[in-house]
């Protein structure tokens, strides 16, 4: 059984910063790739970040040049750095893996950025 477990959410004032962490544990042998989503009530869950086994990291347009996707894979983590918040990027952030061709969730972590 693999875990995703997210931790850094929470309230910061817009222009703002926070890192988010998510840690796996459990049956891991290798994981692909590790990537960041969000959701606010009543849309679609969308793609943040994206960073792959190699270090190849990829980024929705509205969050370059602020958001960094770093990992850990001596200890099977993933980062997501969020600099220069807005009150747009306020969502329920959600980590995500990809493990021996299984896809893997965390709880997720409320961002919530206010203006």
């Amino acid at each position: 059984q693999v875990q995703l477990v997210e931790s850094g959410g929470g309230l910061v004032q817009a222009g703002g910063s926070l890192r988010l962490s998510c840690a796996a544990s459990g049956s891991i042998f290798s994981i692909g790739v590790m990537d960041w989503f969000r959701q606010v009530p009543g849309k679609q869950r969308e793609l943040v970040a994206t960073i792959s086994s190699g270090g190849f990291t990829n980024y929705r347009d509205s969050v370059k040049g602020r958001f960094t996707i770093s990992r850990d894979s001596a200890k099977n983590t993933v980062y997501l750095q969020m600099n220069s918040l807005k009150p747009e990027d306020t969502a329920v952030y959600y980590c995500h893996a990809l493990i021996k061709l299984s896809n893997y969730w965390g709880q997720g972590t409320q961002v919530t950025v206010s203006s």
